[in-house]
């Protein structure tokens, strides 16, 4: 399309009218920008010489004298017979009533107004239906919403009912496009063993869901305003009947489950490790063969318990792996930011850039991981109006490494579980820092402290992933997705954190240390860091003892 924009009147304010203009560029249109101020009769004049296909016109003064302007350029297009070019406007939100009333524009954006709505114009689906606007599977709302990421945020309230209503409200607000159903931990673990639940803890942690028609109501809820996908916390245990019932009940967008997680290692499952390993990747092998996404939400875990960087890193790298493994296409890989609590933003950043670079190495015509970004919830501080500036810091800082979803994480977490209106406000911070961002951030790899930690991180997990290859049956043709192998890992230390510290499966003497915003491995007796070579080496000998026994 070629598309012809020009502030008209008296009007000098041209940001808006030139973003519109920039945004059309970027979606391959020819742009004119006739300036400030621009007359009536010089308009119609270009307009007739260039013979555009959209005229944008701006107009940020005042609602009252805006209504001479608006009878005259109706007159003046009239006359032109112009009126059927597609003529839109930027205006104040006063003024936009009176522009209404004239029946000329075919939108009219205000200062309420996103680059996703002027986007959603300029590729043609702001007269679309609301089902047809919002696509309801990930990779496809995705890919109308590029260059602006999906938004996500987590809710469950104590009741069905409280969950019910402010889901409605959230998706009336149009603010995000995943919500991420929270269910309590009765749900989590004994949603199909009733008989077990403790109903003295009913909502402890989410929403109590008790029933299929639970999860019903809620989807019906989120029909209308921007029609959000919906997906729900995993259950740690009976995960394919979790599948199928959430695949039946919400159209679950995508499925997040650990690898070594939501077991005898956390005590959120009473399930053996080897047994959950298993069961995990059966999930997985179930999602992929359904094509539907897949998020293994192991790497963070580690870090939640203050294990140092490096087991972060390669733990993203093995999940991936896994994924790939099991056939998955799509992979959703979550990079959460500030944790453990101390880290720096620099440091983040290295380690985040460290996990890309191992996981997009998987990259092929078949595999494919999209980035997740999202602040980490120890982060926060109870003061509600510094947890703004933690979220809004926290999305700064995930925004540099491109993320296709942000997952935000409500600024009042650390004092309540989120409600519906703290949801809103929370994305509404968020929604302006990705808008800002889009505009340029620095590129984190050109600062020599993230470059020279991410390419030490890089090693040192290739390093770690080597080691617990070693720890594979020999008859084994891929250690790597055995669960046996990571039993070991466990069972030796060479994945280990210091909040397992009398843990019946895991060493639990693992030291870390935050050392200029780094975590990172200690020597107990010293204080001093070691590297992983040194760490690994500590424990090369009764790794190589229980290899002899094998």
């Amino acid at each position: 399309m070629r598309i012809l924009g020009a502030a008209i009147g008296s009007c000098v304010h041209v940001a808006g009218v030139l973003r519109f203009l920039t945004l059309a560029e970027e979606e391959g249109n020819e742009t004119i920008f006739l300036g400030t101020a621009v007359s009536i009769d010089e308009l119609i004049t270009k307009v007739k010489k260039h013979n555009p296909d959209v005229i944008g016109v701006s107009y940020r003064l005042t609602a009252v004298s805006s209504i001479k302007l608006f009878e005259d350029l109706k007159n003046a297009v009239t006359e032109s017979g112009l009126e059927r070019k597609r003529w839109v406007l930027g205006c104040t939100a006063p003024v936009k009533p009176i522009a209404e009333q004239i029946n000329l524009f075919e939108e009219i954006f205000t200062g309420f107004s996103t680059d996703e709505n002027s986007i959603s114009f300029l590729r043609g689906r702001t007269h679309m239906t609301p089902e047809e606007m919002n696509p309801q599977d990930l990779m496809t709302r995705m890919t109308i919403k590029s260059p602006i990421p999906i938004i996500r945020h987590h809710f469950g309230l104590p009741t069905i009912e409280e969950t019910v209503d402010g889901v409605k409200r959230i998706a009336e607000a149009s603010v995000l496009d995943v919500i991420s159903i929270g269910p309590d931990q009765n749900a989590q673990e004994s949603f199909f063993h009733p008989s077990e639940m403790n109903e003295s803890l009913k909502g402890d942690g989410g929403v109590p869901i008790r029933k299929p028609k639970d999860l019903q109501r809620i989807f019906e809820a989120s029909r209308r305003g921007n029609y959000p996908l919906l997906r729900c916390y995993s259950g740690t245990r009976d995960l394919l009947s979790w599948t199928h019932l959430l695949k039946d009940t919400i159209n679950n967008a995508w499925c997040a489950t650990p690898l070594l997680w939501y077991s005898e290692l956390d005590g959120r499952s009473k399930r053996p490790l080897e047994t959950a390993i298993t069961e995990n990747q059966e999930n997985h092998r179930w999602h992929a063969k359904n094509d539907i996404p897949v998020e293994i939400n192991e790497s963070h875990h580690w870090s939640l318990r203050n294990a140092h960087d490096t087991i972060a890193v390669a733990m993203a790298y093995l999940s991936a792996y896994n994924a790939k493994k099991a056939g998955v296409r799509h992979y959703i890989a979550q990079y959460m930011l500030n944790t453990p609590l101390g880290t720096s933003p620099k440091m983040d950043l290295a380690k985040m850039l460290a996990k890309i670079e191992l996981i997009e190495s998987l990259h092929d015509h078949y595999f494919v991981s999209l980035r997740q970004v999202r602040p980490g919830l120890f982060s926060y501080p109870p003061d509600l109006d510094l947890g703004k500036g933690q979220l809004a810091s926290s999305i700064y800082t995930g925004m540099m490494v491109k993320p296709h979803i942000v997952h935000v994480v409500g600024f009042c977490e650390a004092d309540h579980a989120a409600t519906a209106n703290d949801i809103i406000e929370s994305c509404k911070i968020v929604r302006r820092v990705i808008h800002d961002c889009l505009l340029g951030t620095l590129n984190p790899l050109d600062d020599k402290e993230v470059l020279t930690r991410k390419n030490e991180l890089v090693k040192e997990a290739q390093l770690l992933i080597a080691t617990i290859r070693s720890l594979g049956d020999e008859s084994s043709t891929d250690p790597l997705i055995e669960p046996v192998t990571y039993v070991r890992a466990v069972r030796k230390g060479v994945l280990d954190a210091p909040h397992l510290r009398n843990n019946p499966i895991a060493k639990g003497l693992l030291r870390t240390k935050m050392i200029d915003g780094a975590c990172l491995a200690i020597n107990p007796d010293t204080g001093n860091p070691i590297d992983e070579t040194t760490r690994l080496g500590q424990l090369s000998q009764e790794i190589a003892s229980e290899r002899v026994l094998r």
